[in-house]
């Protein structure tokens, strides 16, 4: 009788078809039913996280649109308590003075008027008689030409004027002329008062003004030079009131300022709700008197420390969100916003439609079944062709492992052709740029160290401030928000012919004609900076958009002979560029902060493309390794006859005197070039320069006297 040896059982294999289609069936109910879950029990949960987060900002942008009126206000305050016709009471007829303050009523449409006032009782105010209610301008009795009211109580001196009343047209010429008021005490005023007792407070009010009888805010600034005293403006009340209905959201919304004390400091209806107090003197409204009554619950619950986002509901039974944010330039009045809307405003129809979710995701989990099984039975066909394509695809890196495999006999396949294909992609584990591993897989060459020496035009690129703007962030959001960054750049240089060598930092460096020939590599890169800037200002606004700082990117272009190939070890090796030229490129990228530029290329550059993009010059520099000292120039755009031209040849004028002309002439160049452009870059630094020039030469001289 024959022995035999033991027979090894087949093992089981189960056919691509079967397993793919078992596969997609499960996964499409577990992704419906999930779906059918999330519609019908998590979609209030939803609802609140997004209308959480879009009140908040809406409450962070209004309190940020309120702090912008209050901090030009008080800007404008500041110059005019700078100035030494205010500081020295030099308010009676003092036509530049009164030029000065229309012009700041002009630039502000918020206010009312501006006005200062004196601790020996002088007093100087001017209104927009057209800003306050009609009856204002009933009330003076003044033609209809008037636009501007000049109040002047002068006591300065040992023989004080009488007080005067100007009427000015808009064109400042005086129309009408009155004595008075006589019994108008600036420093009985509350602004007056108030501003000494707290001088870090911006804001005062609302109370009743003494001129319109309206009442209204104050926001004053003491005097810090010169005479004591204090400098104002008045915001109407029904001005804030226009500025707070501007920030409500939908139809039932409401916007609302308050304090610490849960005073209303202002109301879209606030000369209604101060009219209800009954004998009120200086006292505002209680929060009591706002509607939906659950408000006044929410701010508590904010203020023990819960969210800046409170959700709450009325008596009905309506739901609504709060939001809440400080006002910054209310400084120690604590002064916050509230921005409240109901619900349902903003998202019956998801309320309203559950249901209707609810039946569609159903539908999507039947109707994806029969799809499912189409699409297994499609994927059985193709994957096995893909299979036989695998070797085709020699662009990845693997690592050494052992053959792949499965009980599934498509994948089985499909690891033999794995396999067979991970020596080739090994040999193409140390190069990035994918022109080069196209070459070396069309030659069959290996690689080996090394370089040749060709002309290149070479990029650097840097992300001004990136430390700052980043080392407090989230690391995770800093590597997705960079790497958007890169992708952006790379794609756009490699889309101009160029080549990524290696992204340092928040750095890149590129270069052009090589590895392939680029007969046109200079116009070719000065085309990649100028997209970049482009698609670096586009992505900028994204991340405005999503509360992440703006990139702002600086570029150095030149073109010179580099050392370009392999360098590194036998079994690490990286192909980039190398010498003096690359230097310099990386140089000219760092230059841009002095000049406050943002593309600045060398003289050679500017010699191969000239005439096709617009240029301006810069500056000289001598940098390490170059023998004489480089032109450097800014690329503004590509040359069309636009104003970008006159520009340039306007600048080059100018630039030509800096060099030929004595420092104090040059000066006077510059200084009417900066009167048309006061925010160039490149004219600051020049002047800056020439006046500490002229200020050593002087120094110089007085030291020769003595």
């Amino acid at each position: 009788m024959t022995n035999h040896g033991p027979v090894e059982p087949r093992k089981l294999r189960i056919g691509f078809r079967t397993s793919i289609v078992t596969l997609f069936v499960a996964v499409v109910l577990f992704v419906g039913l999930t779906l059918v879950y999330l519609s019908f029990s998590r979609v209030s949960l939803i609802t609140q996280t997004a209308a959480s987060t879009f009140i908040a900002k809406v409450a962070q942008l209004g309190a940020g649109r309120i702090d912008s009126k209050f901090s030009t206000v008080r800007d404008s305050l500041d110059i005019l308590a700078g100035l030494p016709s205010i500081q020295s009471a030099e308010i009676e007829d003092n036509s530049r003075l009164y030029g000065l303050m229309a012009s700041m009523l002009r630039n502000n449409p918020q206010i009312f008027n501006l006005y200062v006032g004196y601790e020996d009782g002088s007093f100087l105010e001017m209104d927009v008689i057209d800003r306050a209610r009609p009856a204002f301008r009933a009330s003076l009795g003044v033609d209809e030409d008037a636009a501007f009211r000049v109040v002047i109580i002068s006591r300065t001196g040992n023989a004080p004027s009488s007080p005067v009343t100007l009427f000015l047209s808009e064109n400042l010429i005086q129309v009408a002329e009155i004595k008075g008021p006589t019994g108008y005490d600036p420093r009985q005023r509350p602004w007056y008062v108030e501003a000494f007792k707290d001088e870090k407070t911006l804001l005062t009010g609302p109370y009743v003004f003494f001129a319109t009888g309206q009442p209204g805010y104050t926001l004053r600034t003491v005097l810090k030079e010169g005479r004591r005293g204090v400098v104002a403006a008045d915001l109407l009340l029904n001005r804030l009131e226009e500025m707070l209905s501007d920030q409500k959201l939908g139809n039932s919304g409401l916007a609302f300022l308050f304090n610490d004390s849960g005073r209303i400091v202002g109301h879209p209806e606030m000369s209604r709700l101060m009219e209800e107090i009954p004998e009120r003197g200086d006292e505002l409204p209680r929060m009591s008197a706002i509607k939906p009554p659950g408000v006044l619950q929410a701010v508590g619950a904010w203020r023990k420390g819960g969210a800046s986002q409170q959700f709450f509901a009325d008596e009905a039974g309506r739901a609504y969100v709060a939001a809440f944010h400080g006002i910054e330039t209310a400084g120690n009045a604590n002064i916050k916003l509230a921005v409240i809307a109901p619900l349902d405003e903003f998202f019956a129809k998801i309320i309203s439609e559950r249901t209707g979710l609810f039946a569609l995701a159903l539908g999507f989990v039947l109707g994806m079944l029969p799809l499912a099984i189409w699409l297994g039975s499609m994927l059985a066909r193709s994957l096995r062709n893909l299979a036989q394509q695998t070797d085709e695809l020699q662009h990845f890196q693997l690592a050494d492992r052992p053959r792949l495999h499965s009980a599934i006999d498509e994948i089985d396949e499909l690891g033999r052709s794995v396999f067979a294909m991970r020596t080739v992609i090994r040999n193409f584990s140390s190069f990035v740029p994918r022109p080069i591993v196209r070459q070396l897989i069309e030659s069959g060459a290996s690689i080996e160290l090394g370089g040749t020496r060709r002309e290149i035009t070479v990029l650097f690129t840097d992300v001004a401030d990136f430390t700052a703007k980043t080392e407090k962030a989230d690391p995770s959001e800093v590597m997705i928000f960079t790497s958007r960054y890169f992708a952006a750049l790379s794609e756009t240089i490699m889309k101009h012919h160029g080549t990524i060598d290696k992204f340092i930092g928040d750095a890149v460096m590129a270069f052009w004609n090589a590895p392939d020939d680029d007969p046109d590599h200079v116009v070719h890169a000065c085309e990649a900076v100028l997209a970049c800037v482009k698609r670096n200002n586009e992505l900028n606004d994204e991340f405005r958009k999503t509360g992440w700082p703006a990139y702002g990117t600086r570029f150095g272009l030149h073109v010179g002979d580099a050392v370009v190939g392999n360098v590194g070890s036998s079994d690490r090796m990286n192909y980039t560029a190398l010498g003096a030229n690359i230097n310099l490129a990386a140089r000219l990228e760092g230059l841009n902060k002095n000049y406050g530029t943002r593309v600045l290329v060398s003289a050679a550059v500017k010699e191969r493309v000239e005439g096709r993009f617009a240029f301006r010059s810069v500056d000289e520099i001598k940098p390490k390794g170059f023998a004489e000292a480089v032109r450097i120039f800014e690329l503004r755009g590509e040359t069309d006859g636009s104003a970008e031209d006159a520009f340039c040849q306007r600048w080059e004028i100018v630039y030509a005197a800096i060099w030929q002309d004595r420092p104090a002439a040059a000066l006077v160049w510059i200084t009417d070039f900066l009167a048309q452009y006061p925010g160039d870059g490149i004219a600051q630094y020049h002047a800056e320069r020439l006046r500490t020039e002229l200020q050593g030469t002087h120094l110089v001289s007085a030291g020769a006297m003595r």
